[in-house]
């Protein structure tokens, strides 16, 4: 194994909040009945690459050697940055579970008696939750200095982002209607409009 930085255990710390987080919440939506549902094989496929890219590389760099190969170094101030953007991260990710409630998915679903959310984190920006993961990705590779394990959460959440908020969107608009092209008006995708 080996030997740790005081920022490994920071990026360790954070990713426990951050399962514990997602494993509150699914645990609470994971009966809820779906009447609209859009997975197929590129999302699943996607999501699978995220967790490798935020939950198996790092855990790999953390605990193995393997891959050392990818190693860099990076200023003494790099890292305290990364702190700082993970507790923010982890802030706005509880915050989106707890505004959303029961209406979360980790899939494109919407459960029976789904409402829009416009309350809370959710009053400026459609999707805060996209939003901290991006800053946890961010903060992955700000706090490990391995081009894979640090960077992989990044790359592969910004390729399922891609695919997807799109097609969330137009689920959304097909479901809600003219409620949810109103709100996409007043509101930022990922971060408050001007």
């Amino acid at each position: 194994m080996r030997a740790w930085s005081w920022w490994d255990h920071v990026y360790l710390y954070g990713l426990i909040v951050y399962i514990a987080i997602r494993g509150r919440f699914g645990a609470r939506t994971k009966h809820n009945e779906k009447v609209v549902r859009r997975v197929d094989v590129r999302d699943r496929a996607l999501v699978a690459l995220v967790f490798i890219g935020s939950m198996i590389l790092p855990l790999l760099y953390l605990f193995t050697h393997w891959l050392a190969f990818a190693d860099y170094s990076f200023p003494q101030f790099v890292p305290w940055c990364g702190a700082v953007v993970m507790l923010f991260a982890l802030w706005l990710f509880w915050r989106s579970h707890v505004d959303l409630g029961l209406n979360w998915s980790i899939t494109l679903e919407i459960r029976k008696d789904h409402e829009l959310v416009e309350r809370g984190v959710y009053r400026r920006v459609r999707h805060p939750m996209y939003t901290a993961i991006f800053l946890f990705s961010i903060a992955q590779g700000l706090l490990l200095p391995n081009w894979l394990a640090g960077w992989s959460a990044l790359v592969s959440f910004a390729l399922l982002y891609l695919s997807r908020v799109g097609r969330e969107e137009q689920m959304m608009r097909e479901f809600f209607g003219e409620s949810y092209v109103a709100y996409m008006q007043r509101t930022g995708r990922l971060w408050p409009m001007k």
